[in-house]
Order: structure tokens, then sequence, then C-alpha cells
């Protein structure tokens, strides 16, 4: 399965170069470092949704862009097959950049969407200190297999096949497999124009 983390460095570097705007830029309108942007841009480290959006809004593109193959003006099919050799990792801020969630994304074809639909394969995670993410926007996720615990605020929920949470991404949260084990869940993350 390939991973498509670094081809985000690469998006981010050249849209930032095209719009002729400096690391130190992009750093103080997003409220990043400069060492974590260039450590994204250069592959270096996996980012989690948060940073993404923030650089995002920094270079005045929608987050989709960092995912976007080209530009569909109508609708968008995702196909099973093809969705099995594009797949996304993220660290949720990590600094040892664990890549316990797999990200296929569902319409990187479509140009202008505000929403993001992903199919998440949660890895087996041993560890049970997580880094919780913020950002603009909304989520919706639904379990389609395995168990998953959600950390929203300071509450927690248990989610089984089934069931399904809708929250404001601007709390913090976490998601991971419930008991460490593994999950699939398919995410829907909307950021405001």
């Amino acid at each position: 399965m390939s991973n498509d983390h670094s081809v985000i460095g690469l998006k981010i570097r050249g849209i930032r170069e095209t719009k002729n705007i400096s690391v130190e830029e992009v750093a103080e309108r997003s409220g990043l470092s400069t060492e974590q942007i260039i450590s994204i841009e250069n592959d270096e480290n996996l980012p989690s949704l948060g940073p993404l959006i923030k650089i995002a809004r920094a270079l005045g593109v929608r987050l989709g862009t960092f995912l976007d193959d080209n530009d569909e003006l109508g609708p968008a099919v995702s196909r099973a097959d093809e969705r099995a050799d594009s797949s996304i990792s993220f660290s949720n801020d990590a600094a040892d950049a664990r890549r316990h969630m797999e990200y296929h994304p569902l319409a990187k074809h479509k140009t202008g969407r505000h929403m993001e639909p992903f199919i998440v394969d949660i890895h087996p995670c041993e560890n049970t200190t997580f880094a919780p993410s913020e950002h603009e926007g909304e989520e919706f996720i639904y379990v389609m297999q395995g168990e998953v615990e959600v950390d929203y605020g300071k509450k927690k929920y248990l989610l089984r096949e089934g069931d399904s949470i809708f929250y404001d991404s601007i709390v913090k949260h976490h998601v991971h497999g419930a008991d460490g084990k593994p999950a699939k869940i398919l995410a829907v993350v909307y950021i405001p124009a």
C-alpha cells in the first residue's frame, strides 16, 4: 500500500513557493513553528489534521488542495480498488510520528469541496497517551468495523460497529481503537471556507 504523506509536503512547498510566501510567513500566519513547517515540507514529520488546516488557511487554500489528484467539476467517484492504492498517514502531533491511522480519501478528484470524506483504518496501538487535535470545523464518524474510543474534551465515548458521532472539531479530540485494537471508520471532516 502506498503512502502519500510525502506528496503532501511537496504540495505544501509547491503552493508556498508559487505564492512566493516564505516559511516564516506561513509560520506567523498559522501559529506553527518554522521548524515544524520545514519538517512537514521535507517529509520528516507526519502532520495531523490540525496543523494541515492551519497551513491551508495560511496559504489561502482548502485542506483538500493537499490531497487532490486533479480537478473534477462533476461528481467524484471513488472505486474500492483505487482506494487501496492511495492512503495518507497522520501522526496526530505525536513527537515520534506514530502512524496509527491510515486515511483513504474518498473524493480527492473533486475540486471545490468543503468536506473531506475518508475511510480510516485504525491500527492497533499499545500507547494509551494520545496527543489530541483541535481545528476549525466539524467531524462525523461512523464505525464500520471494531470499536472506537473518541476522547472529546473531558469525556470519552465508546462507539461500536454501526454507531456514529458528530462533533465540533474546535474541541480537543482524539480517535483511536478501543483497547488498542484495530478498527475501520468512515470519517467526514468539514472545514468552513
